[in-house]
């Protein structure tokens, strides 16, 4: 009886730590790690973030493939989030001075602007569910953070499928524009200037 009351107590144990806490909504982990911008070296927190809107944009590893395509195409995006209010910060479990050496040595890398942290210990990876623990490096995971240290978009997909700028710009401006417009929401597709809806009984089953 106590054998099987233990097995059964293990299986609940594992089925427990496979269930995924929520993320969205969910704040800012602290953190403090080092990053490589514009030539320097330099140490940014989550001091840094607070009062901003910010995209976490986590990546396998320098000097790889597929990951130098999506960092320049939010590099060739990055005024623009710029000018929505946006800072954009790289992670990968690199060290700094690896985020050096590749920016010195990939003309497509020397194109980013925008601060690359690295993550090293995996302090950030983890903190945002995205390591993968057998390979020490992280899972291509988007997070935006809005001024109040909330979480309000997580995308997180295999390390052989590349993500797309416009898109992740698109879907930055919906949650600027649902944060300055109580009661209204954003339907699928839409772009700024486009029509929203506000949601009532007197949509319900109308749409």
């Amino acid at each position: 009886m106590q054998a099987e009351k233990a097995r059964n107590n293990k299986k609940l144990n594992l089925l427990k730590s496979k269930i995924m806490e929520p993320i969205i909504n969910s704040q800012l982990p602290e953190f403090k790690v080092q990053a490589f911008q514009n030539g320097s070296f330099k140490t940014v927190s989550n001091e840094d973030v607070k009062g901003k809107w910010a995209i976490f944009f986590f990546y396998p590893a320098d000097f790889t493939f597929v990951c130098p395509t999506e960092l320049v195409d939010i590099a060739e995006k990055y005024d623009q989030f710029q000018a929505m209010g946006v800072e954009v910060y790289s992670v990968s479990t690199d060290s700094h001075f690896v985020h050096k050496a590749w920016h010195d040595a990939s003309e497509s890398i020397r194109k980013i602007k925008y601060p690359m942290l690295a993550d090293p210990t995996g302090v950030l990876s983890r903190a945002f569910g995205v390591m993968i623990e057998d390979e020490g490096m992280a899972y291509r995971g988007t997070f935006l953070v809005n001024p109040e240290g909330k979480i309000k978009i997580a995308e997180i997909q295999d390390n052989n499928i590349g993500r797309n700028a416009d898109e992740l710009l698109r879907k930055v401006e919906a949650a600027q524009f649902v944060a300055t417009h109580d009661g209204e929401v954003c339907p699928a597709k839409w772009k700024k200037g486009s029509a929203t809806l506000k949601p009532s009984i007197d949509l319900v089953g109308k749409i």
